[in-house]
């Protein structure tokens, strides 16, 4: 894998989304929650993922746009390093719970955080 996130890798169906708020299990790692369900796809893409802001939490576009965009690009620069040996194929739906702001190296460190603990709950079971 290499440091992309491509059109291919984001999570844009209406159903699959739907199918992984009902039946996905989750991960939290404060401020952050990862919604997560093992699918499989016809494109051959290993992991498809969304990132989302609440606009209850955070009023202003500005804001939320900004929160998603670090978010995204934390995800980029650490998914080859968690992932790059994976077989299973996932969906992934990375969730801000806090009501303030972040910095990028703030949300960097609850990635990381947040995907040793999914690799770990996921390996147990």
């Amino acid at each position: 894998m290499r440091f992309q996130y491509s059109k291919k890798d984001k999570l844009k169906s209406k159903k699959l989304i739907e199918h992984l708020f009902n039946e996905g299990k989750s991960v939290t790692v404060y401020p952050l929650r990862l919604i997560y369900l093992k699918t499989d796809y016809k494109d051959g893409s290993k992991l498809k993922t969304g990132v989302s802001v609440s606009k209850r939490l955070h009023k202003t576009a500005v804001a939320r746009n900004r929160i998603k965009r670090l978010l995204r690009e934390a995800y980029r620069l650490n998914k080859p390093l968690y992932f790059n040996n994976s077989s299973t194929s996932y969906a992934f739906m990375i969730l801000y719970l806090s009501k303030d702001g972040t910095t990028f190296d703030k949300l960097n460190d609850s990635i990381k955080l947040l995907f040793k603990k999914f690799l770990d709950k996921t390996s147990e079971s």
